[in-house]
């Protein structure tokens, strides 16, 4: 019968291989909107946080003595790749419609790290790990609204190419 503990591991490693993926894309967004106003900027900084907030989920599970899955991670990182082969409507290269999908990507993720932390500051596994789930769940909500406007951006974008 798994215990509280096993539940929590499964729990970390499952958003430890979200975070993963989640990095890859942001990194790919940043790289690939790097010089496209509004993006390049807010992506930069966001790419920044995105992998702060991996590290400290690695930390948050060394402090839990939780062990990272070996196969997750690097699941999410091999899903990552694959989803760059989706057809955007170009035969090769990046497209409007694919800074629009990766951004509701990004949307999707970060919305689950909100909850993360949310749980993480409800859990009493996880007080006195010295961490402040309040502020990263604030932070990582703070990332959703930049994300959702920067998707607002790609919206009149793709309006813009297409007419």
């Amino acid at each position: 019968m798994p215990t509280e503990k096993d539940y929590l591991a499964i729990y970390l490693n499952d958003h430890l291989a979200g975070a993963t993926g989640g990095v890859e894309l942001a990194r790919r967004l940043r790289a690939s909107n790097r010089r496209q106003q509004p993006f390049g900027q807010s992506l930069d900084r966001l790419c920044g946080e995105i992998e702060e907030d991996r590290e400290t989920l690695e930390r948050v599970m060394e402090r839990l003595g939780v062990s990272p899955s070996k196969i997750k991670p690097r699941s999410a990182w091999i899903a990552e790749k694959l989803g760059r082969l989706k057809l955007n409507g170009q035969l090769r290269g990046y497209s409007p419609l694919s800074r629009m999908l990766e951004l509701e990507g990004l949307l999707i993720g970060i919305t689950g790290k909100v909850a993360l932390w949310q749980t993480l500051a409800d859990l009493s596994a996880a007080r006195g790990l010295g961490v402040d789930f309040e502020q990263l769940a604030a932070r990582a909500a703070g990332q959703r609204s930049t994300v959702d406007d920067l998707h607002r951006h790609a919206v009149v974008d793709l309006e813009r190419d297409v007419a």
